[in-house]
């Protein structure tokens, strides 16, 4: 197996306000999306879907508990002021804010946000992880 990650899913609850809160964090759809199904967006290099929650379970063959899942999703970007930005579109958009923007233990400046669904965001500043001109991160 390859080290790499192709598609990350979120179970949601509702579709149709799960696309209205990335959508209004400026996300597009792409055309192999299924209305009323299935949504699917390009990240640069990964997909990211969104797919009811109880039909993501079934097909990953565990049972939903309804709680968090251990998972917390990351944005890095290359300056502060983009992370606060960031935190105030998602709640805009719907997001409850987990941390506000802050200095980290680690040098960097992070923020949490959570979706509509439960789903953590965490919106980074990491000087040790310079992002190149696609906005992939270099480790060290």
């Amino acid at each position: 197996m390859q080290q790499r990650v192709s598609l990350i899913t979120l179970g949601v609850r509702d579709l149709a306000r799960s696309l209205e809160f990335y959508e209004g964090l400026g996300w597009r759809r792409h055309a192999d999306s299924v209305e009323g199904e299935v949504a699917f967006f390009d990240t640069g290099g990964m997909v990211v879907a969104l797919w009811a929650r109880a039909s993501l379970a079934e097909d990953s063959a565990v049972d939903d508990a309804g709680g968090w899942g251990g998972i917390t999703l990351a944005h890095n970007v290359r300056r502060v002021d983009e992370v606060d930005a960031i935190l105030h579109a998602a709640v805009a958009a719907g997001a409850r804010l987990g941390r506000g923007g802050a200095p980290t233990p680690w040098g960097g400046y992070s923020g949490v946000f959570v979706d509509p669904d439960g789903h953590p965001w965490e919106i980074a500043v990491n000087p040790g992880w310079p992002l190149d001109e696609n906005g992939r991160p270099r480790l060290g």
